[in-house]
């Protein structure tokens, strides 16, 4: 099975969202999104572990066999965390610690087993690759919108700290939205970030159908090609 680029692209970011419309994913996403830059840093590594599984995954699925293939795809998502933790710890120290347990719980985000399983088992490398890619990038989205939305309604910032937490680089995200705002307690509690959740798909759903709505059907030139002499005689 191959797909057209274009079509794993939006697959993974919009129509086949992890968190939007699969709604997979909740437990660090409703944890680490108290922030626009803790869901930014999560979201990162959860996107290289993504790319990273699908083109492994791809690589070898010729040699694993049906009877070991979920060992051997955890072994193999979770040996590439383990890279990643690392690498974080050692380059991003601050969101290291930060992030802290939910790190190596990358592990056991279900959306990771289930596109390596699903998709990178039968597919060549670049594709694997690819969806992997656009998936963490769409879980990246997810991750930034909500933790952005609860940090303007909770702090009235916006990507507070990045410099510190994700280097020097980053440090034309920082913004203060709502100056010498009190704070509003629930958006930066959990409960908050379901309530946005909430609303984040309701809109997501109202912008689809809208959409449906507008743009025109694709026509089917199949149909309006003329049937063949003798067709209707036989």
């Amino acid at each position: 099975m191959s797909d057209s680029y274009s079509h794993i692209a939006l697959e993974g970011i919009w129509t086949n969202n992890i968190v939007f419309t699969q709604l997979l994913a909740l437990c660090p996403l409703m944890a680490v999104t108290d922030t626009a830059t803790n869901g930014l840093g999560m979201g990162i590594a959860t996107t290289a572990v993504l790319a990273a599984s699908g083109a492994t995954v791809s690589i070898w699925r010729h040699f694993i066999t049906q009877e070991i293939r979920i060992p051997a795809l955890v072994l193999i998502i979770a040996t590439l965390v383990t890279l990643v933790e690392m690498g974080m710890n050692a380059w991003m120290h601050q969101m290291y610690k930060v992030l802290g347990l939910f790190i190596p719980l990358i592990v056991t985000n279900c959306a990771i087993l289930g596109r390596a399983e699903t998709f990178a088992s039968r597919n060549w490398l670049l594709p694997a690759f690819a969806d992997g890619l656009f998936m963490g990038m769409g879980f990246t989205i997810a991750l930034v919108s909500l933790g952005a939305v609860r940090e303007i309604l909770g702090s009235g910032t916006l990507f507070a700290n990045a410099s510190y937490l994700l280097g020097s680089h980053f440090s034309f995200l920082e913004m203060t939205i709502v100056p010498d705002y009190k704070g509003f307690l629930l958006f930066v509690l959990p409960p908050g970030g379901f309530i946005v959740l909430g609303f984040l798909i309701a809109g997501r759903r109202i912008f689809d159908d809208f959409l449906f709505r507008v743009l025109p059907e694709p026509r089917n030139d199949a149909e309006d090609e003329p049937e063949p002499a003798g067709a209707a005689q036989s």
